[in-house]
C-alpha cells in the first residue's frame, strides 16, 4: 500500500531510510547500479520527496512498526454500549496502529480499500487497524470487546 514520506533519518550504518506516514522506515538508498536515487545525497534532494508515496510492504503485511507501543485503550464494550461510529466506516489518522481485542463472542471486522477483506475476529484472533484504511465492525451476536491504540513510543527523556 502507498504510503507518505514525512521525513528521513539514517540508520546505524548510516544509509537513508524514509519515515512513512504508517510509522514504517524503508531504506531508499542511491547505490548503483543496483538502485539509482541521487537525490538521497542531498538535503534539497530529500526535502523535494517529502509528501510522495512509497510502496510499504509492511503495511501490506498488517505489521505493527516495531517501535510502536499502546497507548491508550477503551472500555470494554459489549453489543448495547459499543459506539455506532465503530460499527460505521471510519479510519485511525496517520501513525495510529489500532488492535481490536475480542474478549467475548465474534466481530466482523471489514476492512476497505485498497484491502477490500472480510476477518472474523473472536477471543485470541485481534484485528490489526492500519491508520488511515477505512474500516468497520458488524457484531455477530452478544459481544464484549475492546480497542487498544498503538503509536511510537517516545524517545527516553523526552
Amino acid at each position: 500500500m502507498r504510503r507518505a514520506i514525512t521525513g528521513f533519518h539514517r540508520d546505524a550504518e548510516e544509509h537513508w531510510v524514509a519515515e512513512l506516514s504508517c510509522g514504517h522506515g524503508q531504506h531508499v538508498r542511491h547505490d548503483p547500479p543496483l538502485s539509482e536515487r541521487p537525490w538521497v545525497l542531498s538535503e534539497a534532494g530529500r526535502a523535494g520527496r517529502i509528501g510522495e508515496t512509497l510502496d510499504c510492504r509492511r503495511c501490506d503485511a498488517r505489521e505493527l512498526p516495531a517501535d510502536f507501543a499502546p497507548y491508550k485503550e477503551t472500555p470494554l464494550f459489549d453489543a448495547e454500549s459499543l459506539p455506532a461510529a465503530l460499527q460505521a466506516r471510519h479510519e485511525t489518522r496517520a501513525g495510529v496502529w489500532a488492535l481490536i481485542q475480542v474478549a467475548e463472542g465474534r466481530v466482523r471486522y471489514r476492512i476497505h480499500a485498497p484491502f477490500d477483506s472480510e476477518e472474523e475476529l473472536a477471543p485470541g484472533t485481534p484485528g490489526v487497524v492500519l491508520p488511515e484504511v477505512p474500516h468497520q465492525l458488524e457484531l455477530l451476536g452478544p459481544v464484549a470487546l475492546r480497542v487498544e491504540f498503538w503509536r511510537r513510543r517516545p524517545e527516553p527523556g523526552a
